[in-house]
């Protein structure tokens, strides 16, 4: 994989090379100072994932449970 390196003085034209770079289906990954994104997370749909936990009994409780069980001695 290669690797670029551009560093923009102006916020908005470095907004719109970033939006021309995460389009582009060969690019991989593009990062900046502030986040990174993979390409095609920005597209991804948050509600898509709604009722994945549908037929599963999960609550907080059950969680903190498993997440740190307490250990005897």
């Amino acid at each position: 994989m290669e690797q670029i390196v551009v560093h923009v003085s102006n916020k908005e034209k470095a907004a719109l090379l970033f939006r021309l770079l995460r389009s582009l289906d060969f690019v991989e990954a593009v990062e900046t100072g502030e986040r990174t994104l993979k390409s095609g997370t920005a597209n991804d749909d948050f509600f898509e994932l709604a009722g994945i936990w549908a037929d599963r009994q999960v609550d907080q409780s059950s969680l903190r449970q498993k997440a740190w069980p307490r250990q005897t001695s």
